[in-house]
C-alpha cells in the first residue's frame, strides 16, 4: 500500500526505518510537515515521490492508500478528522489525543466514516511483550493480579512534549499510556477500568507539567495495574514490566539491558540507542532498535488487518479507554484520592460480582498455602470455612 506520512520528526523516521526494512511492500510515498524544508529533507532521504506542507492536501492525494500520522499530540485530532473525512484508512501514534474528549472525537469520527483506524501502541508488539501476552493467555500465569510497567528515561527529544498545552501533560501522557495498554493487555481488555490513585509531581524541570509519576489503576475483576513514568531517570531509556498471577509471574527488561554490553573510551562518536546519555564507558546498544520496540510486528498486524477486513491488535477504541484512564490519573494527582475513570462507551464485561477466588482443599476447607519442607514433607495450610480457624497438617 501507498502511505502517506504526516510528520517528518523522530517518530517519522523509526516509522519510515521500520517500514522500508527487509523489502516490506508497504511503503511510504509522499510526506507532509509544518515545515516545508524538514519535509523536503524527509522526501529525499527515503526517496519519496513528494513533499507538502499542507496536510489536506497530502492526505486528499490520490495515491494516498493509508494516511500514517506521527504528529505533536495537539495535531491528532485535525488529521484524523480530515482523513476520516476523506475516506482514508488512518494510523495514528500514541497517545490517540491530549484527553478522552479528543479520543472520543476520533474514534467517532472513524466509525461515522467506516474508514479502518489503528492506535500505534509499539510497546504492545515488541517480541517479549507478545510472548508474554501469549503465556497468559494460554493459563500459565492463572488469574492475573497485578502488572507494573515502568518507562523512564532523560526527556522527550522535541520541544512541543515540554509544552502542556501542546502535549496535553508531561510524562503522564508521554509515557503513562504505553504502560497503561501493558497493563489491559495483561489483565484483559475486557475487564473495566474503574478508578486510579496516582501521584505526579514536576521535580526536575521547569515546567508546566509533571516529569514523574507513579500510579495504581484498579480494575472490575480486582486486579491491579500499576506504572511508574519518568522524565526523570538518568543513564538511558528503563523499560520494565512484571506480571504476577495466581500461578506463575513474568518479568520483562525491554531496552535497558538486552545482553548487549559494550565498553568504549569514547574514541568513536557512534549512536547507541534512543535516549542513551553517554558514547564512552560501559554502554548498552540495541541491535535492531525498531524491533526491539515493536515497530515491525506493529505494522504488520496493522496492514494484514485492513487486507483482511479485521480489526488490529491496538484499536481507536483502545486509544480512547488509555486516554480515560489517564484523565483519572491526572485528576487524581491534584485531588490526591482514588478518582473514578469516566468511559462513555464500554464495550468490554459489565462489572459485577466476581465471586469467591479462593481454592477450595476440600468441602470444609479453604486452602492457604502449599509447600514442601526441606525434609520433603509436603505442609499444607488451611483455613475451615465455617469457624474460620486456621490450622496446618502434612499431606
Amino acid at each position: 500500500m501507498k502511505i502517506t506520512m504526516l510528520g517528518s520528526g523522530f517518530i517519522a523516521r523509526f516509522y519510515a526505518d521500520s517500514l522500508h526494512a527487509q523489502r516490506r511492500v508497504d511503503r511510504i510515498h509522499r510526506v507532509y510537515s509544518r515545515t516545508l524544508a524538514n519535509a523536503k529533507r524527509f522526501c529525499e532521504d527515503y526517496q519519496l515521490d513528494g513533499y507538502t506542507d499542507n496536510m489536506e492536501e497530502a492526505i486528499n492525494h490520490p495515491d494516498t492508500d493509508v494516511v500514517l500520522i506521527a504528529l505533536p499530540n495537539h495535531q491528532h485530532l485535525e488529521a484524523v478528522l480530515a482523513s476520516a473525512k476523506a475516506g482514508k484508512p488512518v494510523l495514528c501514534t500514541k497517545p490517540l489525543g491530549r484527553n478522552a474528549e479528543e479520543a472520543k472525537a476520533m474514534l467517532d469520527a472513524v466509525e461515522s466514516a467506516g474508514v479502518f483506524a489503528g492506535y500505534l501502541e509499539d510497546l504492545c508488539y515488541t517480541p517479549k511483550f507478545l510472548k508474554a501476552v501469549k503465556s497468559v493467555e494460554q493459563g500459565n500465569l492463572g488469574r492475573i493480579l497485578w502488572t507494573k510497567s515502568r518507562e523512564a528515561h532523560p526527556g522527550p527529544h522535541s520541544d512541543w512534549f515540554w509544552n502542556k498545552e501542546f502535549s496535553g501533560g508531561g510524562a503522564i501522557i508521554d509515557l503513562g499510556c504505553h504502560c497503561v495498554e501493558i497493563s489491559r493487555n495483561f489483565i484483559g481488555k475486557q475487564h473495566k477500568p474503574m478508578e486510579v490513585m496516582c501521584w505526579a509531581d514536576t521535580q526536575v524541570h521547569p515546567i508546566d507539567a509533571e516529569d514523574h509519576a507513579i500510579g495504581l489503576v484498579r480494575f472490575a475483576n480486582g486486579a491491579i495495574g500499576q506504572f511508574e513514568v519518568s522524565w526523570t531517570f538518568r543513564g538511558g531509556m528503563d523499560l520494565r514490566d512484571e506480571v504476577m498471577g495466581t500461578e506463575g509471574t513474568i518479568w520483562l527488561n525491554s531496552f535497558l539491558r538486552t545482553g548487549f554490553e559494550m565498553f568504549t573510551t569514547g574514541l568513536g562518536a557512534s549512536y547507541v540507542a534512543e535516549k542513551s546519555e553517554s558514547n564512552s564507558g560501559w554502554l548498552f546498544p540495541v541491535g535492531d532498535e525498531a524491533h526491539e520496540l515493536g515497530y515491525p510486528h506493529m505494522f504488520t498486524d496493522m496492514f494484514d488487518a485492513l487486507e483482511k477486513g479485521t480489526e488490529p491488535r491496538e484499536t481507536f477504541y483502545d486509544g480512547y479507554v488509555v486516554n480515560a484512564i489517564l484523565d483519572a490519573a491526572f485528576l487524581s494527582a491534584k485531588s490526591k484520592q482514588w478518582e473514578p475513570v469516566l468511559l462513555e462507551d464500554w464495550r468490554g464485561e459489565a462489572p459485577g460480582n466476581a465471586g469467591s477466588h479462593f481454592r477450595e482443599h476440600d468441602a470444609d476447607h479453604w486452602l492457604i498455602k502449599q509447600e514442601i519442607l526441606p525434609n520433603g514433607d509436603v505442609k499444607l495450610i488451611l483455613k475451615n470455612k465455617l469457624t474460620g480457624a486456621i490450622t496446618q497438617q502434612l499431606q
